[in-house]
């Protein structure tokens, strides 16, 4: 049997989204599809000592309103349905051992609108053992797959799910590098050094260009525009969002820390991209 797209299942509207988005992505990789829930935790306005069982019950409820959901968008998706006595962050970090792809909505069930990914999809996107992609509802009916290249030795398994996905989804590709002047310190360096601004574009147009040679030549269906461009990553990527279906962002930071390997530039992404994110580790 093949490993499932796992998707955790909440009472909210972003919930639903993240339940169409991996229903979705289970029917173009034909893998099962599993859906859970974490009651533990979950408010409950019960009398003392009936919340384990209403909290338990109302779960029950969701998943099989989730699963009548999936089968109306996919009829014959193999589906399995999974109620957790566990907190969401412990049971959807157990989840991503055996899966091919987490799926979460970018907000839970607190009713605020406008709030940010909150903890458990921030240590979930951290530390899960696959892919996780955080959906945001999509600010444009068109567009592409976006992915975010480094250029420095770790894009191979980022470059790998944005190509694979613009191909699942037949989207064009747009591939961004985002780069800095070179700062460099020291006792040997009293002045700052002089750089010819269209000499670096020059060398940045060109890593580009033989970061992504291989996998043009894998992916020749796959359309890719690449732009390199003097900026802020995050700044360029949460920007860029805005007209597309899907960012690809790599997890690259340090190891140590709450989030782990989430680095600054994946986090903004993850919390303010105007369509859904999916994380990569490296």
């Amino acid at each position: 049997m093949r490993n499932p797209v796992v998707v955790g299942v909440a009472a909210s509207q972003s919930s639903l989204e993240a339940v169409d988005w991996a229903s979705d992505e289970a029917w173009l990789r034909e893998a099962p599809l599993r859906l859970v829930h974490a009651w533990f935790g979950e408010a409950a306005h019960a009398p003392a000592g009936q919340e384990t069982r209403l909290s338990q019950e109302a779960g029950a409820v969701l998943l099989d309103a989730a699963r009548a959901q999936v089968l109306l968008r996919h009829p014959g998706l193999d589906i399995a349905t999974e109620l957790v006595d566990d907190h969401p962050r412990q049971a959807l970090s157990e989840a991503s051992g055996g899966a091919l792809l987490l799926v979460l909505g970018a907000r839970g069930s607190g009713g605020f609108p406008r709030l940010l990914l909150g903890s458990t999809g921030l240590q979930t996107a951290a530390h899960a053992d696959c892919p996780v992609v955080v959906v945001h509802p999509a600010k444009a009916e068109a567009g592409g797959v976006l992915v975010g290249v480094q250029g420095r030795g770790h894009d191979d398994e980022v470059l790998d799910y944005a190509f694979d996905s613009a191909r699942r989804r037949n989207l064009p590709l747009l591939a961004v590098h985002a780069w800095a002047y070179p700062l460099v310190a020291g006792p040997a360096h009293d002045l700052p050094l002089v750089y010819e601004e269209a000499d670096i574009a020059d060398e940045h147009e060109r890593l580009l260009a033989e970061v992504l040679a291989g996998r043009r030549e894998r992916y020749p269906e796959v359309t890719v525009t690449a732009t390199s461009v003097r900026s802020n990553p995050a700044r360029e990527l949460v920007a860029g969002s805005q007209t597309q279906r899907l960012v690809v962002v790599g997890r690259h930071g340090e190891p140590r820390g709450p989030l782990g390997r989430l680095g600054s530039t994946s986090q903004a992404v993850v919390q303010h991209a105007g369509c859904a994110v999916a994380v990569v580790p490296g």
